[in-house]
């Protein structure tokens, strides 16, 4: 083949895997619209699975676009109670805040809530267990939860990821 056939051979094969990148990341991005529905969807999955495990607390679900966390939406979800009445020590606990710093958490160190071992937590952050994330073709999806054990917390959280892959 000639350098001529081969540069020409070249140009349209990387055409070709251009216009395939191209139609596969406008086909998975998600449209605002879309986005609402499928974070709704999870939040009802979530309250659902929460009832299951009779806890109450605050579900989140955020979406990350793109590789890195620069920004995201999120949608959260009173699910029985917004906080826990103080305990003996006099303090309660804002299931909000832990839900999203459970989700804070995952967004700096790209790992499920509490599962980043010899990793000392950051000023803002618990290290406990209860949300979830995962890397998909166009962004991230976190998911947490807040109000009951971690591994209620988890599995609640689980569920909201499951509902949202499960229609994407």
């Amino acid at each position: 083949m000639t350098s001529r056939k081969l540069v020409a051979a070249s140009t349209i094969a990387v055409a070709l895997m251009l216009g395939s990148a191209t139609s596969h990341a406008q086909k998975s991005r998600l449209s605002a619209k879309k986005l609402d529905a499928l974070e709704s969807q999870a939040l009802a999955t979530m309250k659902a699975k929460a009832d299951e495990l009779k806890i109450q607390g605050v579900a989140v679900v955020s979406w990350v676009p793109g590789d890195s966390v620069q920004s995201w939406t999120s949608k959260m979800a009173v699910v029985g109670r917004l906080t826990d009445p103080a305990a003996s020590d006099g303090k309660g606990n804002d299931l909000l805040a832990i839900a999203y710093a459970k989700s804070a958490e995952m967004a700096n160190t790209l790992k499920d809530s509490g599962t980043v071992q010899g990793r000392t937590p950051m000023t803002g952050e618990f290290g406990w267990q209860g949300g979830v994330l995962e890397h998909l073709p166009n962004g991230w999806l976190i998911v947490a939860f807040s109000g009951g054990k971690s591994e209620d917390d988890v599995q609640v959280s689980k569920a909201g990821m499951a509902a949202i892959k499960g229609n994407l």
